[in-house]
């Protein structure tokens, strides 16, 4: 385990789904105190930030900011929008929507998981994976 107070050398990389090359500037402010997340100067700093997405989604509209993982977003999902024991249509496609598929089974929605069948020689991976959702 690396001591919190020692850094390997070389450059950083933001690991999501990455790497991602991290700017010296970004690194920078990450080195600075934290603001107390309730009080009054996050507050502001809250209000600023809507206020710019506004902006750069060119609405007029308020913008909702989700302080969550993509986890938490998708069982917000599920939950405000469904009930346990409701029936729902998933799509295999890989990683992600096996996870989202035992997500909605563990707060108990009864998913239908449509896969194409067979595996993939090359990869093992079931064909389903990393293709669009095909309707018939």
């Amino acid at each position: 385990m690396i001591p919190l107070d020692q850094h390997p050398s070389g450059r950083h990389f933001l690991q999501i789904p990455g790497p991602s090359p991290v700017p010296d500037r970004i690194l920078r402010a990450m080195s600075l105190p934290t603001i107390d997340h309730r009080g009054p100067e996050f507050g502001r700093l809250g209000l600023k930030v809507l206020a710019g997405m506004q902006q750069i989604f060119r609405t007029k509209h308020p913008v909702v900011i989700y302080p969550a993982s993509g986890t938490g977003a998708w069982e917000a999902a599920l939950v405000n929008t469904l009930s346990p024991g409701d029936a729902v249509l998933m799509y295999e496609t890989g990683h992600f929507a096996s996870l989202w598929k035992k997500l909605a089974e563990r707060i108990g929605l009864k998913p239908e998981f449509l896969a194409v069948p067979g595996t993939d020689a090359d990869t093992g991976l079931p064909w389903s994976w990393r293709k669009g959702c095909r309707p018939t």
